[in-house]
């Protein structure tokens, strides 16, 4: 048998799916709404201040990078599939298109972040 690359995006996807569904509508309302709002949560939750020292912890490092990361190659593995199933047959011109953003999108995020400093 024919070895497979396929599994490895199926995880990819699968993970980023998972968190899309469970985390990403808790950012969207903490981030979107409730912070800016005032609900539930101070104003000053979101400061410049407070989201850069954030990101400058390791541990939020690492939180943004794993949440970009997945996102993205979820959505990648979703818009390749989503082209062969409106029949865009592509093949591999397509896999480099969405797999080659998620990676150049993953690169520019793990740079960004690591040149915010700790």
């Amino acid at each position: 048998m024919k070895r497979s690359n396929a599994p490895i995006f199926w995880l990819l996807f699968g993970a980023g799916g998972m968190v899309s569904a469970l985390i990403g509508p808790v950012l969207v309302f903490i981030t979107g709404i409730a912070a800016p709002a005032g609900m539930l949560l101070p104003r000053e939750l979101l400061s410049y201040a407070n989201v850069l020292s954030f990101s400058q912890h390791w541990a939020g490092k690492c939180f943004l990078f794993v949440i970009i990361f997945l996102f993205l190659w979820h959505s990648a593995h979703r818009i390749f599939h989503t082209l062969h199933d409106i029949g865009l047959h592509a093949g591999l011109g397509a896999k480099l298109v969405c797999y080659g953003a998620a990676t150049t999108g993953t690169l520019v995020a793990g740079c960004a972040l690591l040149r915010l400093g700790w």
